[in-house]
């Protein structure tokens, strides 16, 4: 099976602007695989249950790696030759274990980490002006900065080159992301 190191990530803290971004990606005709831990969210508030990052967090926990691994699987499948931009990733999943305390299953981290990303990682910093809090992003701001600093070591421990956005408009940072992109295929 052809493997391929088009598949980047962008991911930080909450509220930080990727979905935003990513929009904007996805507007230029890119791939876009969109956040799980959203959907994760949205689907147990529906089903009452409990596997929430303010319920069961290592449930949680479980269900972002599982999730995360079926998306790249997926976008793998469905679209072996192009651009992809993941909303995160399980790094990200793996990022938060560390933070709650909580080791995962050890194959399933290593399925985790064998998915083939793009080595450059794009990270989006906090930004205080859009920071929001709503029904499913909770964190104080304190929370926000310190997931920033924590998701930026992971993916550092794990090999990447973390790529920090620059603050600014949509345009810009898309613009930014795309140079990245294009200077490393000169």
């Amino acid at each position: 099976m052809k493997q391929t190191l088009e598949y980047y990530i962008l991911t930080g803290g909450p509220g930080v602007g990727k979905t935003t971004l990513l929009e904007a990606l996805e507007k230029e005709n890119f791939q876009v695989v969109h956040e799980t831990a959203r959907t994760v969210i949205r689907e147990q508030i529906e089903m009452k249950g409990n596997a929430l990052p303010w319920g069961d967090k290592t449930k949680y926990t479980d269900l972002l790696l599982s999730r995360s691994l079926q998306e790249y699987y997926t976008a793998r499948e469905n679209y072996p030759d192009n651009n992809i931009f993941f909303d995160r990733s399980g790094i990200d999943a793996l990022c938060y274990a560390s933070i709650i305390d909580y080791s995962p299953d050890p194959l399933i981290v290593r399925e985790i980490l064998s998915c083939n990303y793009n080595k450059k990682v794009f990270i989006l910093p906090p930004w205080k002006e859009i920071y929001v809090t709503d029904s499913e992003r909770k964190q104080s701001w304190e929370e926000a900065l310190f997931t920033y600093q924590v998701m930026k070591d992971t993916y550092l421990k794990y090999g990447y080159i973390v790529i920090d956005v620059p603050v600014g408009s949509v345009a810009t940072r898309k613009e930014f992301v795309l140079h990245q992109i294009q200077s490393e295929k000169s």
